[in-house]
């Protein structure tokens, strides 16, 4: 649906994009996740044709977008971080002029505005000004501007920016209501949006891909958290008879109580969690902590940042 091989683009000699290359699937719900200033408004005003990328290639839906722009933007609904709307028309009014630009016969305009207005809770502002809107709605009426033409890809540059939590309840549910017809990228800095809809996350640092992943994937467990009554030496000799445990490491002790955390192989780690709370009974070690070691999106996103940082120290 979309494919973007190493996408780069400078302003001068600053570089905002290097090297960027991913796939998106029909019907997935990606973030693109980063700090401000990484790259994720670049990245979309490149995919959406509003930006030349100073190298690389971008294909969405069959069409390259040197050559087919116009075909590409028709099938594209976009929020521009900064939203803008005509504030001297009524909500209403704005979309059914933004319909007619976007190609909607007049024979259904009105039914795809109606559509848009009750997708994103517009209803009790409909006739009012947009200049009078809060933030919020200024906001929902960005998205519905960019859904009344039923668009097959949906790209959304921080859609909850401004939003309440009420507003923002909404906006996720909306947002998994469109994947069931659309492809959804949305670019955000806060990881509890990516946590909330996204089934894969992209991850920018400084211009630069940094983590392409699955959400199901960070939550695998991969490791145990393990702190017992016997020092490493006691300890290592128990669990080399323990199958999957590939390693083990000291993290820390206190009052007779060692931490340690043990990197498991590609088996069941269940299985081996309790292969090793039987191994520490049977040999008389207390077990005072056994649990998984789950990497959730904050540790990865913290790592990633640390790893970078101490590398341009």
């Amino acid at each position: 649906m979309i494919e973007a091989e190493q996408l780069s683009l400078s302003y001068g000699a600053v570089k905002a994009v290097c090297d960027v290359s991913f796939r998106i699937a029909r019907s997935e719900i990606v973030g693109l996740l980063g700090h401000n200033g990484a790259g994720k408004t670049t990245i979309m005003k490149m995919l959406t044709g509003y930006l030349e990328p100073s190298a690389g290639r971008i294909t969405i839906d069959g069409f390259d977008i040197t050559r087919e722009r116009h075909e590409i933007q028709r099938c594209i609904g976009y929020l521009p971080e900064n939203c803008p709307v005509y504030p001297d028309m009524s909500v209403i009014d704005y979309l059914d002029y933004q319909a007619s630009l976007q190609g909607v016969p007049s024979a259904e305009r009105a039914a795809a505005t109606r559509q848009a207005i009750r997708s994103t809770g517009l209803e009790p502002r409909a006739m009012h000004s947009v200049a009078t809107l809060s933030r919020g709605y200024r906001q929902r009426v960005g998205v519905a501007r960019a859904i009344l033409h039923k668009p097959r890809i949906v790209i959304l540059d921080e859609p909850t920016n401004g939003l309440d939590p009420s507003q923002i309840q909404h906006m996720r549910k909306l947002i998994r209501e469109l994947a069931q017809h659309a492809t959804v990228l949305l670019s955000t800095h806060i990881l509890q949006e990516v946590e909330a809809v996204c089934t894969r996350v992209l991850m920018i640092r400084q211009g630069r891909l940094a983590l392409d992943a699955k959400l199901s994937e960070l939550d695998q467990t991969h490791g145990l958290q393990v702190c017992v009554g016997a020092p490493p030496k006691r300890v290592r000799a128990v669990l080399a008879a323990v199958g999957g445990v590939e390693r083990i490491e000291e993290t820390g002790a206190e009052q007779g109580r060692y931490s340690y955390r043990l990197q498991l192989g590609e088996s069941d780690p269940a299985g081996i969690a309790c292969a090793v709370g039987r191994a520490m009974h049977a040999n008389g070690i207390a077990l005072y902590r056994l649990q998984p070691e789950i990497m959730e999106l904050e540790a990865v996103f913290r790592e990633i940042n640390e790893a970078e940082e101490a590398v341009h120290a």
